[in-house]
């Protein structure tokens, strides 16, 4: 069996009779979270819609039937995109894959096209390893397909990890399709063992990162990883979380003994509380709301704000106050919200991003406020609800509605920016 072929809703079960010998505590993990996680495990269902992926084989050159099943565990279009333009992009000498399947063919041909650097792929299933070289041998590909089996334990996360050996010295592009989230929600927060392999410019990128499972992930990559800035991109089923390291700092040090207790001693406990506060009912597990932990969207929002105050006070510096949403959204797919009919606009920009570009709207409210409105892409750990932060003398209001992400700043008292925000903000 390979990824070509139909498939079941869960991924494949491991044959070496071990899932017996699971802790108790990383089963009350997966009852937990399955219990949280159905809704994106039934949106997975589909894998994309069938005209993009036909654009995305028409691009690589490949015929129509070489994807002929997506959806449930396997790789979704909007994941194997990234991969294609990330490839196209960095046209890297080294790429590494954990969990084989439709994206190794992806990521085989993407390199025949640019550049044919080396693709070494790691799986747990030595069948399904044999059978997907098969697959790329009869679309004229090779990859470097190994078996590694579950029989590791990583020091700083929980569940069974990959025996991987032969990794090549300097990794240009990291792609973490796998284990399954059966073996533990967390467990793919073990490749960060091969953080300290990727070249400067490299980059990391996480199947399925919409998870509640892979939120919790993201958010410690975050906070250990300093020198990688991750993104939450939300433009397939699952959801793809982009790390891009912009420079050779050494990461900071691992999560300390009480992190470490934490894995251990609170799985059961962590699992009751999200039950109890509701997490469920709310249909959607984000990190845990910190200021810290949205650090890029919160410094863009910022910058923004000062570079409008200062386009604002130069006279040759052309002010566009001509703010149409439809157009934004067609051109850029970023959705605004109405903005309350006394604000009066003073600018429309767009604003230039690491992966897309966002929006950036100057307001002046009835009271001569001089605001910012921000608009871009979610990947911030918030919610619906506006959070508050600061940028120096800058108050932001920042949340989340569906897969966009907004922030207003101004520089008036914290309470006042909150009122003005939930003037935008849906009712909660």
């Amino acid at each position: 069996m390979t990824s070509r072929e139909l498939t079941g809703f869960l991924p494949l079960s491991d044959a070496d009779g071990s899932d017996a010998q699971r802790r108790l505590s990383d089963m009350m993990w997966r009852i937990g979270f399955g219990a949280i996680s159905w809704p994106w495990l039934l949106a997975s269902l589909s894998g994309g819609r069938k005209a993009d992926k036909r654009a995305l084989l028409d691009e690589l050159g490949l015929p129509h039937d070489a994807l002929p099943h997506l959806g449930s565990w396997k790789a979704d279009v909007g994941f194997l995109r990234h991969i294609v333009r990330e490839i196209a992009r960095l046209r890297p000498a080294h790429v590494v894959e954990l969990g084989a399947g439709a994206s190794t063919l992806i990521a085989a041909r993407a390199l025949t096209l640019h550049g044919g650097g080396r693709l070494t792929s790691f799986d747990q299933h030595g069948g399904f390893v044999d059978a997907t070289r098969n697959w790329l041998a009869d679309q004229g590909l090779h990859a470097d397909l190994r078996h590694a089996p579950l029989t590791s334990e990583s020091q700083d996360w929980p569940g069974r990890w990959y025996h991987i050996d032969q990794l090549p010295e300097s990794i240009d592009l990291l792609i973490i399709d796998g284990p399954p989230w059966a073996v533990h929600p967390l467990v793919r927060g073990a490749a960060d063992m091969l953080f300290a392999r990727l070249s400067p410019n490299a980059v990391v990128l996480l199947d399925d990162a919409a998870r509640p499972g892979e939120r919790i992930v993201a958010r410690r990559w975050r906070k250990r990883w300093p020198h990688i800035d991750f993104r939450l991109m939300h433009d397939g089923t699952k959801g793809t979380l982009i790390g891009r390291r912009r420079d050779t700092s050494i990461p900071v040090a691992n999560d300390d003994d009480a992190g470490r207790s934490w894995r251990h001693l609170a799985r059961a406990a962590s699992i009751a509380a999200l039950i109890a506060t509701g997490w469920i009912a709310r249909g959607a597990l984000g990190e845990f709301p910190q200021a810290a932990e949205a650090n890029t969207f919160l410094d863009e929002a910022a910058a923004s704000h000062r570079t409008g105050l200062l386009r604002k006070a130069m006279a040759s510096q052309v002010e566009s106050a001509t703010l149409n949403p439809v157009e934004i959204q067609r051109s850029t797919g970023i959705v605004l919200p109405p903005l309350p009919a006394a604000w009066r606009i003073d600018d429309v920009q767009l604003y230039p991003t690491p992966d897309s570009p966002a929006v950036a709207v100057s307001i002046t409210t009835a009271r001569g406020e001089q605001l910012s409105f921000f608009a871009d892409r979610a990947e911030t750990p918030a919610e619906a609800r506006p959070l508050l932060a600061r940028r120096a003398k800058d108050v932001i209001a920042y949340w989340e509605a569906g897969d966009m992400a907004y922030a207003l700043t101004g520089r008036a008292s914290p309470q006042r920016v909150m009122a003005l925000a939930a003037e935008i903000a849906p009712a909660i």
